[in-house]
């Protein structure tokens, strides 16, 4: 009997008596414990919450029938529009089954790319992403944000653009924040936390 016709055994999950008063307003969280990814609980309840999932996902028919099909229909190069910056231009490529696209600069239309930057050889187990960049205007210098394992919490540095090294700064603490450029090229806005 297929796993989707049988009913579904979910581990148990503590409720503790977290309570907050936030200005007369008493709201019970008893969840509060499952906010400390760390905690060797809260890793305890998720592996058994994983074994319930991809116990039931597995069991589903044709279900390797369909992850061929649908990566036969993904895996095809993927181009982002080229923006110039300078005298360069820029654009992002992803050969079909890359977890993120590469950067890429070309110094016209025709030439040769470089590659600029790939987010995905920044980590053995893909789990630092590029999560924001921005050109200088004279197209020299690439400031870009990197976000370890799904945080909204980025980390910034500065690349050459002409030899594709990175400079010795770099910014901690961003969160939700972009770059700008200023319009001489020696610096951007950005905004962090302390």
């Amino acid at each position: 009997m297929p796993s989707t016709s049988q009913p579904l055994n979910y581990p148990k999950s503590r409720k503790a008596d977290q309570v907050d008063d936030y200005h007369g307003t008493v709201v019970a969280d008893p969840y509060r414990w499952l906010e400390d990814p760390d905690s060797e609980e809260t890793k305890a309840w998720v592996e058994a919450q994983n074994q319930v999932t991809f116990g039931y996902l597995s069991e589903i028919p044709k279900r390797e029938t369909l992850k061929q099909r649908i990566t036969k229909l993904w895996n095809y190069e993927k181009y982002s529009t080229p923006f110039k910056k300078g005298d360069r231009y820029f654009y992002f490529k992803n050969d079909g089954l890359q977890n993120q696209s590469v950067l890429y600069t070309l110094t016209s239309l025709d030439a040769e790319p470089t590659l600029l930057l790939d987010p995905n050889t920044l980590s053995e187990d893909g789990t630092v992403a590029l999560s924001g960049l921005a050109i200088s205007k004279d197209g020299k210098l690439l400031a870009y944000g990197l976000s370890r394992s799904g945080s909204d919490w980025q980390e910034w540095q500065v690349r050459e653009v002409e030899t594709g090294l990175d400079l010795s700064d770099q910014i901690k603490w961003v969160k939700f924040s972009g770059a700008s450029w200023t319009h001489d090229n020696q610096g951007f806005f950005y905004s962090r936390f302390d």
